[in-house]
């Protein structure tokens, strides 16, 4: 499983740096300007530890969830699923190895983000080694979802619709404080994976955060990846063998 997981990886990784700093342009610069846009309208405290902390974590979404079902339908409709299927890789290897080589690609966007965001808004960045967490977590659940949905879309304009729909929502449900939206929206946002990794990555912005609220938070982000990636793990088999 490690040899063939380290192989996708390398492989992925190969494959994407052509295009590795386009895409940590386009999803820096649209979480920065986000930002920007939002310093207009919240001067401080509670609402612009949220508007960092979910920019933050939006950079993880462009890339884990949205490329990533963009990545996985145009896999499938290209047949390139069948190439993976006659190689001796396990699925699980090949689900996480190109879910790690995405996620990998969001760590310098969203250490500038982060840093952008705590010094446009006068934040602290005394505990931001929360990142070390927060970013390998909110990624494996969002790359699970992101797969998930590029793998069992009938159609690879569908997979690129739902990776657009999920990343809007990131967006929406993560950049925006969580008490001005309307209860029912809220829970809408309690479901979004990595809506706990925004949350344990805002306490990280207290003077004194409460660190059993964030390793909870994390817990729970850590708890969706795993079922996440399982999820699709078995869309890649049932996939493979269509």
């Amino acid at each position: 499983m490690l040899p063939s997981l380290a192989a996708v990886y390398r492989a992925q990784i190969s494959r994407a740096r052509v295009a590795r700093i386009p895409l940590l342009f386009v999803a820096t610069f649209q979480s920065v300007g986000i930002m920007v846009l939002m310093r207009g309208v919240v001067d401080g405290g509670s609402e612009a530890r949220a508007v960092v902390a979910g920019s933050t974590v939006l950079v993880v979404a462009f890339v884990a969830l949205n490329l990533l079902a963009q990545y996985f339908g145009q896999l499938r409709a290209g047949g390139g699923l069948d190439h993976y299927a006659t190689l001796p890789v396990p699925p699980a290897a090949v689900v996480l190895g190109a879910a790690g080589a995405y996620a990998s690609f969001t760590v310098p966007g969203t250490i500038v983000t982060a840093v952008a965001g705590s010094v446009l808004f006068g934040l602290p960045m005394t505990h931001l080694w929360v990142l070390v967490a927060v970013v390998p977590l909110s990624g494996a659940a969002l790359s699970g979802l992101g797969a998930a949905l590029g793998l069992l879309a009938p159609r690879q304009e569908l997979a690129t619709l739902l990776g657009q729909l999920g990343m809007s929502a990131a967006l929406l449900l993560g950049v925006l404080p969580a008490d001005r939206l309307p209860e029912p929206i809220g829970w809408a946002r309690d479901l979004l994976p990595s809506t706990y990794g925004v949350e344990a990555l805002a306490r990280s912005f207290d003077a004194h955060p409460d660190w059993a609220v964030v390793a909870l938070d994390l817990a729970v982000c850590a708890v969706v990846g795993v079922l996440s990636l399982a999820v699709a793990t078995w869309a890649y088999r049932r996939a493979a063998v269509r």
